[in-house]
């Protein structure tokens, strides 16, 4: 058996267990049982919101969920009795210790989150923000998770330079394709992502794809976004210019890339901006020198995409908020409530 088919099993494996933990989850939370795991409520992160597009290799489908999906997960956040509050807000509301609430926020600034996910959030009345990255709304900067794919969604091979040479990987197959795509996202994560970038996206240029075509293509620009943010429920916020991973850059850059993004956004909205995601958001791309350099350029909040619910302690980690994704591979009600409870979290922090 191949390394690849080898990959895909085990990724199968893994969703199969994630979904059985959430159900376990969500059985205990039926019963009544670990309620304090709900802590004050839960910061929700998404970033595609539209309907499923039919891809035989589609390595990027944790990053998108329906327009229906939405409806029933918010349908289902009301019904268990969690009230929706502005990001912007949650300063104050934890401060009252009125809950349980529920944020909803959305990464890179997608076109469908003003076409599918906006109609969403009206029809309930829940307030979001946008965070959006300087070089997207510019198009200076590529999403290389959307170059990587498409490249490897129409060819069999690819060369690519992991630092010792081009090597030639075979992506024939559904499993190839991922197993290439996750070995050039983890040289990405590797290092600073900008030559590796650069690099992924000459080699799409080679095989006919202009990565900036599939920016301009996925993203708002400035017009979109203030047509967004007529919205009285919604708001942008800051995502650094490039979307690179702060903790691997220097101070200088770090503070650079956070302070512009902010700017950025000023400019659109005429309004400075208070809450700020990190790219990517993990343990490794995101350190304490960050939250101190947020806190200094006058953010209220920043969130991550740690997964957590926000407990009586959250005022003190303002700076580091943990995020609950809606994932595009769990998309069933039963899950949010799941993950609401907090219950996974608890039981994976052992």
């Amino acid at each position: 058996m191949g390394q690849a088919i080898r990959n895909t099993i085990r990724a199968i494996v893994r969703r199969a267990a994630i979904a059985g933990g959430l159900e376990v989850a969500g059985g205990l939370s039926r019963v009544g049982l670990m309620a304090g795991a709900r802590g004050q409520g839960a910061i929700f992160t998404l970033h595609h919101v539209r309907p499923k597009p039919a891809r035989a290799f589609d390595p990027n489908a944790h990053l998108e969920i329906t327009p229906e999906f939405l409806d029933a997960a918010l349908t289902t956040l009301k019904r268990d009795g969690y009230r929706f509050v502005a990001l912007e807000q949650l300063p104050h509301v934890l401060a009252a210790e009125r809950g349980p609430i529920a944020c909803f926020t959305l990464d890179d600034g997608y076109r469908n989150n003003l076409e599918h996910a906006l109609p969403v959030f009206e029809r309930h009345a829940a307030p979001f923000t946008v965070f959006v990255t300087g070089g997207f709304i510019d198009r200076t900067h590529t999403l290389w998770w959307e170059t990587l794919a498409n490249v490897l969604a129409t060819n069999e091979t690819l060369r690519f330079d992991f630092g010792h040479g081009i090597e030639t990987l075979p992506t024939r197959t559904t499993a190839d394709k991922q197993a290439a795509f996750n070995r050039v996202a983890a040289f990405i994560h590797s290092r600073d992502e900008a030559p590796a970038i650069a690099s992924l996206n000459a080699t799409a240029i080679e095989h006919g794809i202009d990565p900036l075509a599939i920016t301009e293509g996925l993203t708002l620009d400035p017009a979109g976004l203030r047509q967004l943010v007529k919205s009285p429920l919604a708001s942008l916020g800051a995502h650094t210019i490039s979307h690179r991973s702060v903790a691997r850059l220097s101070d200088d850059d770090a503070r650079r890339e956070i302070h512009e993004s902010a700017q950025r956004v000023e400019a659109i909205t005429g309004r400075r901006p208070l809450t700020f995601a990190y790219p990517y958001g993990d343990a490794p791309a995101v350190s304490a020198r960050d939250h101190r350099i947020v806190a200094d350029l006058g953010f209220t909040l920043a969130v991550t995409t740690q997964p957590g619910t926000l407990d009586e302690r959250a005022q003190s980690y303002l700076h580091a908020l943990p995020r609950i994704s809606l994932n595009g591979h769990f998309q069933r009600a039963r899950y949010v409530s799941a993950l609401a409870s907090g219950i996974p979290f608890r039981l994976a922090s052992g």
